[in-house]
């Protein structure tokens, strides 16, 4: 199976363009949860266990693991959520950006170390830089286009000719490096503009859409503008507002606000 018969296979099962993110804090779990041995690892599962028949996706981010020398929980949150959720595409959030054999050996990290399905990639490299994780048509590159953090704009909202780089991203992805259709874009739910300008460009490409919940990002709006013509082509990202809720039918509740806002 292709990458983008996985994603349509995740959108058919989940029934929802929802993505949840894993990024575990362990001075934000459940005293209970972070007295674990592998509190990292019991977090994941605990999260992945409530909210798993919701999502289209699940986002692990590296750095919260790799921080805390979690590599091995990461490997095995992934592992699991294959086992338990088989139709659900994970995500890497590790923001890779190199070139030549390093930039091989990121994506072997993240397709064959951590049998991950897709990973997100910084593109300011250029075509080196992106296409070592465009090779196998069941993985995807996400590329990184106009990021959710409000720093973002000094450099992808300017470019020559007062066109935005981040629209010339989006364009070259459509055009260039989906050969085998499994580009992503990473676009924010905080822009909800930017959002629009980037679906008008990258008319037929799937997005990672973060930034809903803690960052301010609605999405109702990124579904708005965001999605394809065909009413799909969107994994919206919530994270640390599902993960840290409270209770187990809190963190439920928080999931499933989301899945419905973007289900109607």
């Amino acid at each position: 199976m292709n990458f983008s018969e996985k994603l349509q296979a995740a959108w058919d099962s989940s029934g929802a363009q929802l993505c949840v993110g894993l990024d575990p804090i362990i001075e934000r779990m459940p005293a209970a949860i972070a007295k674990e041995p592998r509190p990292v690892l019991a977090f994941n599962k605990h999260v992945i266990d409530i909210v798993g028949d919701l999502v289209c996706a699940f986002k692990p981010q590296h750095a919260h693991h790799a921080a805390v020398g979690a590599e091995e929980d990461l490997a095995e949150t992934i592992a699991y959520i294959h086992d338990r959720w088989p139709k659900v595409v994970v995500i890497l959030d590790a923001k890779r950006g190199d070139i030549g054999s390093t930039a091989e050996m990121y994506a072997r990290e993240a397709f064959d170390r951590y049998d991950a399905d897709a990973v997100t990639v910084n593109p300011y490299l250029g075509d080196e830089g992106v296409l070592p994780f465009l090779d196998r048509p069941d993985r995807a590159g996400v590329i990184l286009c106009r990021t959710s953090n409000p720093g973002s704009a000094l450099v992808q909202s300017v470019g020559p000719d007062g066109d935005p780089i981040y629209l010339m991203v989006a364009r070259r992805a459509e055009q260039v490096w989906n050969k085998l259709g499994n580009v992503m874009l990473v676009v924010g739910g905080t822009y909800t503009e930017d959002l629009a300008r980037v679906r008008t460009a990258a008319p037929t490409l799937p997005f990672l859409v973060p930034g809903i919940g803690e960052q301010g990002g609605s999405a109702r709006d990124a579904l708005r503008v965001g999605r394809r013509a065909d009413g799909l082509g969107l994994a919206v990202s919530a994270s640390r507002s599902v993960l840290y809720a409270g209770s187990e039918n809190q963190i439920r509740a928080a999931a499933e606000a989301v899945f419905h806002d973007l289900a109607d």
